[in-house]
């Protein structure tokens, strides 16, 4: 079986490439920089250039291939919005993969996405999601709520080096998920057959918030944490003020995100 991987410099699709090499798997990885994705390529990956706003670029990326996993996103640096490779780019290449018959098509998802729709982020993965029902491919859908991995740079690390770590006075919770955990019940769905056509929630066994991360990283670093609680109200206003400008959309709807995150509501769910 042949993989094209989306994504595969994030922290989700490195993990996956990797995993997917030591099962045995041939593997591609769609990149628009080969120099900052060489490092995949030293693991075993073949490197094809693409750019999901570049529709142009995807159908010669899926000669030969068996399945595709986007486990890709807009960042927040990018020039344009996120809709042109959350959206526009995500239906250009599910299209292709309907031309090219490719067999399985898996797709990462919100945890209880449903119930934050007025999010833009979220609102366009949903978007992919039905797009993605509707189309004629196998697809499985995984529902996430967060990874551990980035819980270092966001609390771990700062609690090290002493510098200041941004919450605000609610206590969301979280079923974090360790990335390798992730890569391994993607790679084993494409050999289930009960999986096509499906959605799964994946998830830790606990759920955390903010106060119990930073009180495991104080026990486990054997130093305080120097906490600053920003009001809810501030991140509404900040959401609000970047959105009025065409360079802020991309910051406004990722605040928009936080917010979110931040309304004590729970990210959770049981794995069955």
């Amino acid at each position: 079986m042949s993989l094209l991987i989306i994504g595969a410099t994030g922290t989700l699709g490195r993990q996956i490439v990797r995993r997917a090499i030591d099962e045995g798997y041939s593997v591609k990885c769609l990149v628009r920089n080969l120099r900052k994705a060489y490092f995949l390529k030293e693991w075993g990956a073949e490197l094809v250039y693409g750019d999901l706003s570049l529709p142009e670029t995807l159908p010669l990326s899926l000669k030969d291939t068996t399945a595709i996993i986007d486990a890709s996103t807009a960042r927040p640096s990018d020039a344009y919005n996120a809709e042109v490779i959350d959206l526009q780019g995500k239906v250009a290449l599910i299209e292709a993969a309907k031309v090219a018959k490719i067999d399985r098509f898996i797709f990462f998802s919100v945890l209880n996405g449903r119930n934050y729709s007025e999010v833009p982020l979220i609102d366009l993965k949903i978007k992919i999601e039905e797009y993605l029902k509707q189309s004629d491919i196998d697809y499985t859908i995984f529902y996430l709520g967060g990874f551990f991995q980035g819980l270092i740079s966001q609390y771990a690390i700062p609690i090290l080096e002493k510098q200041p770590i941004w919450i605000t006075s609610e206590a969301t919770n979280i079923n974090y998920i360790d990335t390798s955990d992730v890569a391994k019940f993607t790679l084993r769905s494409l050999v289930l057959k009960e999986t096509e056509r499906k959605e799964f929630p994946l998830v830790g066994l606990k759920p955390w918030n903010s106060k119990e991360i930073i009180q495991l990283c104080e026990r486990l670093s054997g130093q305080p944490a120097k906490i600053t609680q920003i009001p809810l109200s501030l991140l509404i206003l900040l959401k609000t003020i970047t959105g009025f400008f065409e360079w802020g959309i991309n910051v406004s709807e990722r605040l928009a995100f936080a917010e979110v995150l931040s309304t004590g509501n729970s990210f959770t769910a049981e794995m069955k």
